[in-house]
C-alpha cells in the first residue's frame, strides 16, 4: 500500500466537499470555550491533492523567523484531549503570499506547496508544526488558518493570530526578512477577528535553541471524543473495531487491540509523523473476534516519537482501514 492510500483511508483525503463550512456552533456546556468558526479564507487549497502535505515541517524553502506551533485539541463537553484527529494548517509567507494560486495580489504562486500541511493529534490531543511567523497583507493581520477534521461529517475551521506588540517586535528585529515592516492593522479592525479573538490568540515565546519562537493554542471543538461518525467510519465499523494502544505512551512494549466482525486478512502498518512508513506487520488470516498485536519499538528500530498505526482488514466485502496515533517514550 502506498502513502497516498494510507492518507486517504485515514480520512486525510477527499473531504473538502462534505465539510460543513457554515456550521453554526452552540454554546459550550463545560468550562472550556468553543473555538469560533471562521472562513477557510480565499486560499484554502485541498491539502489532500498531494500526499506529502502530511508533514511536520511545512517551510520548504521559505525564509522567516522559525515558529514551532503546537495546537492542542480538547472536547468542549469535558475539556479533555482529543487524540487521533487531523489538524490542517495553511498560511501566507513573510511577504503575504499563499502557495497554490496565481491571481491579482498573489501572482506566480500556482503549483507551489509551501506553508501547508497536516498532522494527527497525539495522546495529549496535540499536533505540532515547524513553520515561520507569517507576514501580513492589506486588510488582514498576521494569521494562520487551521482546520480540525474529526470525521467525514464534522470538521471545525478557524484562524489564530498573535499579540500585536510581540508580533511587531519580531518584525522590527528582522527587517531584512519582513521588509514590509510592522503590521498596521489592529486585530479588532480585522474583519475575521472583529467579533472577538480572545480564544484565537496564540502565544509567542522565544526559543533559545532555534533562535525563533514557540507558539501554543488550545482549541475546544464539539464533542468529548470522536463525533459525527460518517459513512466511511460506519462501513469500517461493520468489519472491525480498532482500539487505542495501551499503555500509551509506552517504552518497551505496547499492545494494539482490535476486534474483527468477520474473518479477514490483517496487516498493521506504522508511519512516522513525516508520512514515512516505518514498519509493516502481516498477521495473516484471522477469525472473527478479539485480537491483540504486541509492538516492541526497539526490535523495529523505532526511536522515541509519535507514530500512526493503521490496521487493514481484507475480506470478501472489500478492503477496510482505520488508524490511530501512539507515542513511544524514552526509556
Amino acid at each position: 500500500m502506498n502513502k497516498r492510500d494510507f492518507l486517504k483511508t485515514a480520512g486525510l483525503a477527499g473531504v473538502a466537499s462534505i465539510i460543513p463550512f457554515n456550521k453554526t456552533f452552540s454554546d459550550p456546556v463545560a468550562s472550556c470555550v468553543l473555538i469560533p468558526s471562521e472562513t477557510a479564507g480565499p486560499f484554502p487549497l485541498d491539502l489532500t491533492e498531494n500526499s506529502f502535505f502530511f508533514r511536520k515541517d511545512v517551510r520548504e524553502t521559505k525564509t522567516g523567523v522559525q515558529l514551532n506551533l503546537k495546537i492542542k485539541i480538547i472536547g468542549v463537553n469535558n475539556c479533555e484531549p482529543m487524540p487521533n484527529l487531523r489538524v490542517n494548517i495553511w498560511h501566507c509567507d513573510k511577504d503575504g503570499l499563499y502557495s497554490g494560486y496565481s491571481q491579482a495580489g498573489n501572482a506566480g504562486q500556482a503549483g507551489l506547496t509551501y506553508l501547508r500541511g497536516y498532522q494527527l493529534t497525539d495522546a495529549n490531543g496535540e499536533a505540532e508544526f515547524i513553520t515561520i511567523l507569517p507576514g501580513w497583507y492589506t486588510g488582514r493581520v498576521c494569521h494562520i488558518h487551521f482546520q480540525v477534521y474529526v470525521s467525514s461529517s464534522y470538521a471545525a475551521i478557524s484562524q489564530l493570530t498573535f499579540d500585536t506588540a510581540t508580533k511587531n517586535s519580531i518584525y522590527a528585529a528582522n527587517t531584512s526578512l519582513y521588509t514590509k515592516g510592522a503590521d498596521p492593522l489592529a486585530i479588532s479592525s480585522d474583519g475575521i477577528f472583529s467579533d472577538g479573538y480572545a480564544n484565537q490568540l496564540a502565544t509567542l515565546t522565544p526559543n533559545g535553541v532555534t533562535g525563533g519562537y514557540d507558539s501554543y493554542l488550545e482549541v475546544a471543538i464539539q464533542g468529548s471524543g470522536t463525533v459525527g461518525v460518517g459513512h466511511l467510519e460506519r462501513e469500517t465499523a461493520k468489519q472491525f473495531l480498532l482500539g487505542q494502544n495501551f499503555p500509551n505512551p509506552y517504552t518497551t512494549e505496547t499492545i494494539i487491540p482490535f476486534t474483527l466482525k468477520n474473518s479477514s486478512d490483517v496487516k498493521l502498518e506504522l508511519w512516522d509523523v513525516t508520512g514515512r512508513k516505518v514498519a509493516s506487520l502481516n498477521q495473516g488470516k484471522l477469525e472473527a473476534g478479539p485480537h491483540e498485536i504486541i509492538i516492541h519499538p526497539q526490535s523495529l528500530g523505532l526511536s522515541a516519537a509519535n507514530y500512526i498505526y493503521q490496521l487493514e482488514a481484507v475480506n470478501a466485502d472489500g478492503i477496510f482501514r482505520d488508524c490511530k496515533m501512539m507515542t513511544a517514550a524514552k526509556i
